[in-house]
């Protein structure tokens, strides 16, 4: 009983997964439309001219480097709590992997990000299942690399990736 309703659940994931890129680009317009209108009271986006649709995002909003947004992110690791990059609050920071420097990139983190995280590990092993048959009757060996959490000057946790 119990390994069907795991398998239904991943028919239900699969599905999932098939609707949501089955017509990727109404899909995408849907998710950008959400993000301007919820994030269009933020410093970024006004300096862009407070663009609200695909058209004029993609007119008025560049293409950057990180370090074009690295002065908000230090900002924010600072202590400013400001709607700089999103009107949600920032809640920690994920340290990603260096550069060729050895510098760590930070990347702002809230609410959201956690949740949809979570929701893109959920498509994980059905995914996986499907592709690679008998996974979920055998043993797997997964290999993460640790490294201690640490804290800006503006009391935020920057958690390794």
């Amino acid at each position: 009983m119990e390994q069907m309703a795991a398998q239904a659940k991943e028919a239900e994931v699969l599905r999932f997964i098939e609707e949501m890129t089955s017509d990727v680009d109404s899909v995408q317009e849907r998710v950008l439309a959400e993000i301007l209108a919820q994030n269009a009271g933020t410093e970024y986006l006004s300096k862009c001219g407070h663009p609200m649709d695909r058209a004029t995002f993609r007119a008025k909003v560049p293409v950057v480097s990180y370090e074009a947004l690295k002065p908000y992110i230090q900002r924010v690791a600072n202590g400013d709590r400001s709607p700089m990059l999103s009107t949600r609050p920032v809640t920690d920071l994920i340290a990603l992997s260096g550069t060729s420097a050895g510098e760590c990139r930070m990347l702002p983190k809230n609410q959201d990000v956690g949740g949809r995280l979570r929701h893109l590990h959920s498509l994980l092993m059905p995914m996986m299942n499907l592709h690679l048959p008998g996974l979920d009757k055998g043993k797997a060996l997964y290999f993460l690399f640790v490294r201690p959490e640490t804290k800006t000057a503006g009391g935020l946790t920057v958690w390794p990736s």
